[in-house]
C-alpha cells in the first residue's frame, strides 16, 4: 500500500512561494521577533518602513520551508534559521542593515512591565522618594531587596536597588512595583535579532551600532594613519606638506651639520661659524689688541715750548 502523502493547504503554498520570491528578490533579509507588538505599533512601523521595507510574518515552519528554496540562490541564507525565535517575521529591504536597525531602535516606545516577560536589561529602582504612604507596602519593597525608610510622612528609597537582572524572568509583583513607580523598562518595537547580506549574517549586537562611539573610534584611526603615513613617508593629500615640511627641516640640518653653503642656510651658516670663533677665543684665552685711537691734532702733540712760541 502506498504511503499517504500529507495534504497542504493551498493558503501554505501560496505563503510558501510569496516568502520563496522575496527570498530571491532582496539582498538583505533581516529576522525579526513581533512577540509582544501590539497593533497599533506594528501599523505604525509600517507606515515608517512602507517606502524600503517590505515585512511579511507567518509560522516558522513555513518560513523555513522558503528559505530552504531559496538557498540555493543565495549562499548561507539557511543560517538565519536559527535567529527565528518568538514570533518570527522577515524584513526585506535593499537598505543597508545597519541603517535599518537604526530605524527600529529610534522608533521603539516605552512601556511597562508586566509579569512573565524577560528583563532587557537590569531594573533599576532607582533611590528617592515615592508616593507611597508608610504601610504594607514597605514590606513588599522589602521583599524585592529594597532599602526603604519614612521621610516626610512618604516612603523613601535609601539607595538604588536593581530588582530584576538582565535576562530574567519578570515576577508579577516586580511588575506592579514598578508600575506603581511610573517606570517603564520595557520597549515596544520590532526587535531585530539578525540579518543576511552577502552570505554573511550579522546579528543584533553587531548592528546596534553607538554613534558617539563610532566617530569616536574613526577619528582616533584616522589619526593614527596620519602620524604613521608621516612616520614611514608615505604620501598622500593630508602629509604631503607636512612631509614637504619635514623634508626641508631634515635637509637644512643636515646642511649645517655639513657645512654646506646654500642660499637657504647661508645666515645660519655666517652665525654658527661667529659662535664658533668666539668660543674658540674663549677656550684659547686668546686676546685681541684694542684699535690704535686716531693720532692726536699737531696742537695736542707739540710741545710746551712750541706752544709759548706760537
Amino acid at each position: 500500500m502506498a504511503e499517504k502523502k500529507a495534504h497542504v493547504s493551498e493558503n501554505k503554498k501560496k505563503v510558501v512561494k510569496e516568502f520563496t520570491d522575496l527570498l530571491k528578490q532582496y539582498p538583505i533579509i533581516a529576522a525579526a521577533n513581533m512577540q509582544n507588538m501590539p497593533a497599533p505599533q506594528l501599523q505604525k512601523m509600517r507606515a515608517i518602513l512602507r517606502d524600503n521595507v517590505v515585512i511579511r510574518m507567518t509560522k516558522r515552519r513555513l518560513i523555513k520551508h522558503a528559505i530552504e528554496n531559496a538557498k540555493a540562490s543565495k549562499p548561507g541564507l539557511e543560517k538565519l534559521e536559527g535567529y527565528l525565535p518568538g514570533m518570527p517575521a522577515l524584513l526585506f529591504t535593499k537598505d543597508n542593515p545597519f541603517k535599518l536597525n537604526k530605524i527600529l531602535q529610534q522608533n521603539k516606545s516605552k512601556a511597562p512591565a508586566k509579569g512573565g516577560q524577560i528583563a532587557p536589561n537590569d531594573l533599576v529602582v532607582p533611590a528617592g522618594a515615592t508616593p507611597f504612604a508608610p504601610g504594607p507596602v514597605i514590606g513588599e519593597l522589602a521583599a524585592l531587596g529594597i532599602k526603604t525608610g519614612v521621610e516626610g510622612g512618604k516612603i523613601a528609597i535609601k539607595q538604588d536597588a536593581v530588582i530584576v537582572k538582565a535576562g530574567k524572568e519578570i515576577s508579577p509583583k516586580a511588575a506592579e512595583i514598578l508600575t506603581r513607580l511610573g517606570i517603564e523598562p520595557m520597549e515596544i518595537g520590532l526587535d531585530l535579532i539578525a540579518a543576511y547580506e552577502s552570505g554573511t549574517i550579522f546579528t543584533k549586537d553587531v548592528l546596534t551600532v553607538d554613534d558617539a562611539v563610532y566617530l569616536s573610534n574613526l577619528e582616533n584611526a584616522s589619526r593614527t594613519a596620519f602620524f604613521l603615513a608621516l612616520e614611514i613617508g608615505y604620501a598622500t593629500k593630508a602629509t604631503i606638506e607636512p612631509l614637504l615640511g619635514k623634508a626641508f627641516k631634515d635637509a637644512k640640518a643636515l646642511g649645517l651639520a655639513q657645512a654646506i653653503m646654500v642660499d637657504a642656510i647661508a645666515g645660519d651658516l655666517v652665525v654658527k661659524a661667529e659662535r664658533e670663533i668666539l668660543a674658540l677665543k674663549s677656550a684659547a684665552n686668546i686676546q685681541v689688541p684694542d684699535k690704535p685711537q686716531k693720532a692726536a691734532t699737531n696742537e695736542a702733540l707739540s710741545s710746551p715750548e712750541d706752544q709759548k712760541k706760537n
